[in-house]
């Protein structure tokens, strides 16, 4: 699935970051300094210039219900870079959901295309499976590398402590903890 050695790659370059941060091998990263370290700007939809009320209810909410039809979305200028995240989406999953874009970056992964239409209007592409496949890994490892994971087996701490400890969801922790081989080799 992977390019041998990317696991390990990820792993190693998550503890990096956080010695770069200042931040232990097993403690939680914010997100958010990681997007600062990266020079990357982060803005919720409220936060966009010139948005209109009914593109920010558009965007935000559907008859009169939160929406998660969408998470993230990376606009990259010349050098410049920013991630607009949905607000909506509790702060666990915002997490995750900018370290995924944080994750493309780092790879310097590229879109497959982008179009404009006749009238003006940008179309935004994906990436690739693979690719999507790859910032998955990096930013699961980035909110819990291996190091957290064995923190928290070995302080016993339960599945909502740890991540509420991590800013992480309690689906993020399970799938990490699973995929990781943590679970295994500590049962």
């Amino acid at each position: 699935m992977f390019e041998r050695g990317f696991k390990a790659w990820c792993e190693r370059f998550s503890i990096d970051k956080r010695a770069e941060l200042g931040v232990a091998p097993h403690g939680p990263l914010d997100a958010y300094k990681l997007a600062e370290n990266l020079n990357i700007r982060v803005w919720t939809p409220n936060e966009v210039p010139g948005l209109s009320k009914e593109s920010l209810e558009t965007l935000l909410f559907n008859d009169g219900k939160t929406i998660s039809c969408w998470s993230a979305v990376t606009l990259v200028a010349g050098k410049r870079t920013v991630v607009i995240l949905n607000s909506s989406h509790s702060c666990g999953r915002q997490a995750s959901d900018l370290t995924h874009e944080l994750a493309h970056r780092i790879l310097e992964h590229k879109t497959h295309e982008m179009n404009v239409t006749a009238e003006g209007v940008m179309l935004l592409s994906s990436y690739g499976k693979e690719q999507e496949d790859e910032a998955d890994w990096l930013s699961s490892c980035l909110l819990l590398p291996r190091e957290a994971l064995l923190s928290i087996k070995r302080k016993k701490l339960s599945a909502e402590d740890s991540a509420k400890e991590y800013g992480v969801s309690q689906s993020m922790l399970k799938y990490r903890m699973a995929m990781s081989g943590v679970n295994r080799q500590l049962s």
